[in-house]
């Protein structure tokens, strides 16, 4: 197959450069680039993309949609190399499955000035089974070595049309040229999405096209295509035809920058300058209009009224003698609702599995006691609603999924469970058996999820806790003769803080714990490490243990330079570079607070202090406070650093950027004592 058509030539005459992008005619001067002209730190660049998705009907099948996809990759040094794998996700879960073929591949290298050729064999060519939804076909270019070229080309056959998959046009790596495309009859119309801040200029198009298939004698002229119902009534066929017109969308690109990663992220692919289509409205010759998505509220009604979804809330027979007993005496809701929780959470193991939409169903997942999140969380949306509560289920899309930004179903791929009391909602994951209400994983705290409601209302709700998760530590120290700074912690860790502890740590032995522990504190010796509450999580998580630390003193001159926070110093700005592309995101609202007292040793006075200090950041996103104050013994340390927004703005990057190199610097300036 030749991939390269007039797309090829278009790209051409549209950037006016005679570089032919043709599968094998990869040139010497490609193979001799050392570094990306425009991107000296890149590992590898993308030459050229292109990708031609196209909706066509098929006598036997219907309409079906094939993407064809080329590609040519510069790869630089070893760590490209990573590019020279490729994986294929074909769905598995219908029924149907999507099929890939027509792969091709070669490995060009240069020998003085002659071009090398290793191609794709079969052994290079494998299925992996990523899960019960999905297969990935992958394959591994031969020969890699640093400075080759590969190029690749394959085909995706899919008879899933609701959504194309994303085309993605900007890369980990520079993209060079980029020549997409979505060709769709008119009877299908499609939503366009994009996203990413790179400027994309998107050429709508239309041309003729037929389509002529054969109807046996008897069949009613209906025009349905693909749905014509054959009459076993007579044997003659007969050919007919039907002119349409096709959609086209066609994207030609340029200079396209690589991702990087920033500090404090979320998904990078948020950013990442990309194009979606999903099934808006269908209209077939001869037949009515049928919406698929047009506004939020369509979008949630198509969900509520699946029978997978909104169908699983109807039946409460099989629990119902289970939830009278459980709420027994039990009379304020928030109680209500905290048993209720409770019980799901505990009676259900989650097979980790995400969806909106239910696997087993709800009534089976109560009976085996294992599903997956819709099982569990549409099942606790029934029990709340059966004890009176005002419960509904929330649909969102998890932080490596993406942001839904457009009206889309499916943007959406977890759901959880919301209720109502008073004027505050609940936001409870009963997957989660670290969880609580209002305490959701980090991966579900993605911008806004929606309430769906059963009357078809559907609102959007903040996913982001209100309250802030803190960590208040105290430290009692002193120095020992050998310039040793010795002495307790105990920290207590409330909200995602406790959260994130109790997953990472939890189940580790105690030696793995404390090796955690010292990882985290570089230069510290840590000794009888206890964790209280692992498993209680309506308590704060609790850690204390006995510390060494041998570099927090430093003698000068006679004189002792001391580290007022001794190892839990920030010693660093995390935010370095000059400008900031996405927004900084910390995930949930935070607090740390640390009081430290450091005894000062027998045979020395204070000579200075750090001064105390007060810092803000605009419109109070976040604070600093920092004291210290000395007794004739003793040296007292408190501080404070809060940031009540969790989504920091690029336009507010280099406030933030400044506002942690002044704590930094404060950090880090020193105690002085001096012999008396």
């Amino acid at each position: 197959m030749r991939i390269i058509t007039w797309f090829a030539f278009l790209l051409v005459t549209s950037f006016g450069v005679a570089q032919d992008f043709r599968f094998g005619k990869v040139t010497v001067e490609e193979l001799q680039e050392e570094v990306h002209p425009k991107d000296a730190d890149a590992d590898a660049a993308i030459l050229y993309r292109e990708q031609f998705s196209h909706i066509d009907y098929f006598e036997n099948d219907g309409l079906m949609l094939t993407t064809e996809v080329y590609e040519r990759i510069k790869i630089y040094n070893t760590d490209g190399f990573d590019w020279g794998t490729q994986q294929i996700p074909l769905y598995t879960g219908g029924s149907k499955n999507e099929s890939v073929g027509k792969i091709k591949g070669v490995t060009y290298t240069l020998d003085g000035d002659k071009i090398e050729e290793s191609k794709l064999r079969n052994d290079g060519i494998f299925d992996e089974e990523k899960n019960k939804f999905y297969d990935v076909r992958k394959f591994t270019m031969p020969n890699l070595q640093p400075g080759c070229v590969i190029e690749f080309q394959y085909e995706v056959v899919s008879p899933y049309l609701s959504t194309i998959d994303e085309i993605r046009l900007q890369e980990e790596i520079p993209v060079n040229k980029a020549d997409v495309s979505f060709y769709t009859p008119e009877w299908l119309v499609y939503q366009l999405h994009r996203k990413g801040i790179f400027p994309l200029d998107i050429e709508q198009t239309s041309k003729a096209a037929t389509i002529n298939y054969r109807v046996r004698q008897g069949v009613s002229n209906g025009g349905s295509v693909g749905f014509a119902q054959r009459s076993s009534v007579g044997s003659g066929v007969q050919m007919r035809k039907i002119d349409y017109q096709k959609k086209g969308y066609k994207v030609l690109a340029q200079d396209i920058p690589a991702m990087r990663e920033e500090a404090y992220s979320s998904n990078i692919d948020n950013y990442r300058a990309a194009l979606s289509f999903e099934l808006s409205f269908t209209q077939y010759p001869g037949e009515p209009l049928e919406t698929i998505t047009s506004s939020w509220e369509a979008v949630s009604k198509t969900i509520y009224d699946s029978e997978n979804f909104g169908g699983q809330l109807k039946s409460v027979r099989f629990f119902d003698d289970d939830i009278d007993e459980l709420l027994a005496g039990a009379n304020d809701p928030v109680e209500k609702l905290a048993r209720i929780y409770e019980f799901v959470k505990q009676k259900m193991v989650w097979n980790k599995y995400i969806g909106i939409y239910t696997d087993e169903g709800v009534k089976e997942a109560y009976k085996s006691g294992v599903g997956n999140s819709a099982d569990i969380n549409l099942m606790l949306v029934s029990m709340l609603r059966y004890a009176g509560l005002d419960a509904n289920p929330v649909i969102l899309s998890t932080r490596d999924n993406g942001i839904p930004v457009f009206p889309t179903r499916n943007g959406f791929n977890d759901v959880i469970a919301g209720a109502k009391i008073g004027e505050h909602t609940f936001l409870m994951d009963a997957t989660n058996k670290m969880g609580m209400p209002d305490l959701l994983d980090e991966e579900l705290l993605n911008w806004n999820g929606r309430v769906i409601r059963e009357d078809g209302s559907s609102e959007w709700v903040n996913l982001y806790p209100s309250k802030h998760a803190t960590e208040s530590t105290i430290i009692s120290s002193e120095i020992t003769e050998d310039l040793v700074a010795v002495g307790t912690l105990q920290s207590r860790y409330t909200g995602n803080y406790g959260l994130t502890y109790r997953k990472n740590l939890g189940s580790r032995t105690e030696e793995e714990q404390l090796k955690a522990f010292e990882q985290m504190h570089s230069g510290v010796d840590i000794a009888d490490l206890e964790l209280k509450n692992a498993l209680e999580v309506s308590n704060p998580l609790e850690v204390a243990y006995n510390f060494e630390m041998l570099n927090g003193v430093e003698e000068v001159g006679g004189k002792l330079y001391v580290s007022p926070l001794l190892h839990v110093t920030t010693t660093e700005n995390p935010f370095k570079s000059e400008v900031r592309a996405h927004p900084v995101d910390f995930k949930f609202p935070w607090k740390d607070r640390y009081i430290i007292s450091i005894k000062i040793p027998e045979g020395y006075t204070v000579e200075s202090l750090p001064e105390s200090a007060l810092y803000h950041m605009t419109d109070k996103m976040a604070s600093y406070v920092y004291r210290v104050s000395a007794s004739e013994d003793k040296i007292n340390i408190s501080t404070e650093m809060a940031f009540n927004s969790s989504i920091i703005a690029p336009d507010y990057y280099q406030d933030l950027k400044k506002f942690y190199e002044t704590i930094v610097t404060k950090q880090n300036e020193k105690i002085v004592l001096t012999k008396i």
